[in-house]
């Protein structure tokens, strides 16, 4: 069975930072990219980043591009997305996914396996 389980979100004043992590169990297939997506409420759920199996590929979406990183652990189950100058706007449900093709990503509809979502609150 696969899991994705998501930490790290919390609240944080406008100009933090936060780091969420996020680690995949059950996942047999070999290498697969992971993302990052975030909904508010009343909103569709958003693309954030997203990196493929060997971190050499990642994508952002341009809200966050050059503000937020994402990357890969050392056992590449894991990813994590470092969060800096964070904004109001930011606030969110946080979403950690992974699919099974080789390719990276950026419609939520690629994406097989999905986390329960850590909620970031930024406050001005």
């Amino acid at each position: 069975q696969v899991q994705l389980v998501e930490s790290g979100g919390g609240w944080v004043q406008a100009g933090g930072s936060l780091r969420l992590s996020c680690t995949a169990s059950g996942l047999t297939s070999g290498a697969y990219p992971m993302g990052w997506f975030r909904q508010a409420p009343g909103k569709e759920r958003d693309f954030v980043a997203a990196i493929n199996w060997s971190a050499s590929t990642t994508y952002y979406a341009d809200s966050v591009k050059g503000r937020f990183t994402i990357s890969r652990g050392v056992t590449r189950n894991t990813v994590n997305l470092e969060m800096n100058s964070l904004k109001p706007e930011d606030t969110s449900v946080y979403y950690c996914a992974a699919r099974r093709g080789a390719s990276v990503q950026r419609g939520a509809s690629e994406y097989d396996y999905w986390g329960q979502g850590t909620q970031v609150t930024v406050s001005s």
